[in-house]
This record gives structure tokens, sequence and C-alpha cells, in this order.
């Protein structure tokens, strides 16, 4: 037995225990951070989508689209402007930025850049 294993604990009942994936383990991304994940799926080449969905809902498969994907969009800056339309229309939503590889057809990245807060 490993004893130097950390237990998760994590409960359906206290939201601040949900992690949603390898950087919820990290302190919450600020701006530069946010601004170096964006600059990193344009550099890639894929396309930017912006999601958001309810603290009791975040577990579900399906999170809201916030516009239409950015299709082409190389500007970070425009990106930057949609995240802070998205957080600014709905201030109490998780945000996710999805980053969608066209040529392999898969998501490249998925990150949470902002975590609501249950009202």
């Amino acid at each position: 037995m490993h004893t130097d294993l950390q237990p998760y604990r994590s409960r359906l009942d206290d939201p601040a225990s949900k992690r949603f994936g390898t950087f919820s383990y990290l302190p919450p991304f600020d701006d530069a951070g946010i601004r170096a994940q964006v600059q990193h799926i344009v550099d890639r080449g894929w396309n930017c989508a912006i999601e958001h969905v309810e603290p009791s809902r975040a577990t579900a498969r399906y999170w809201y689209l916030w516009k239409l994907p950015m299709f082409g969009e190389r500007d970070p800056e425009v990106i930057l402007g949609e995240i802070a339309a998205c957080r600014a229309a709905n201030p109490h939503d998780h945000l996710r930025l999805v980053g969608h590889d066209n040529k392999r057809q898969t998501l490249g990245m998925s990150i949470v850049v902002a975590r609501g807060r249950p009202t």
C-alpha cells in the first residue's frame, strides 16, 4: 500500500471540491495565463469556441456555446474580448475555452478559464 498518496476528497454536495481537468488542480488562471493559453491555440491554428454552464450542471456533457465558434480567428485580443463578454453576460457560470483541431478533427484543448459561483 502506498502511504505517500493523498486521497482526493471530492463531494458532489461541495462545489469547491469538484475538479474539471488537469489544470483544475493548479491555482486559477490569471489574465496572463489565459492569454498564454489563447496564444497557444492560435499558434497551433486551432479554432476557438467558448462554452459556459451553471455550476450545478458542470458535470453535464453539454455546455452552452457562447455565440458561434471563432473559425479562422487569429487575433488573441478578439478571443479574449469574447471571453470577457461571456463572463460579463454569465457572471455565475463556469467558462470553458476550447480549441478545435480541424486537421485531426478532434478537440485539441479544453480548459476552464473562469469558475462561477452557485447562486
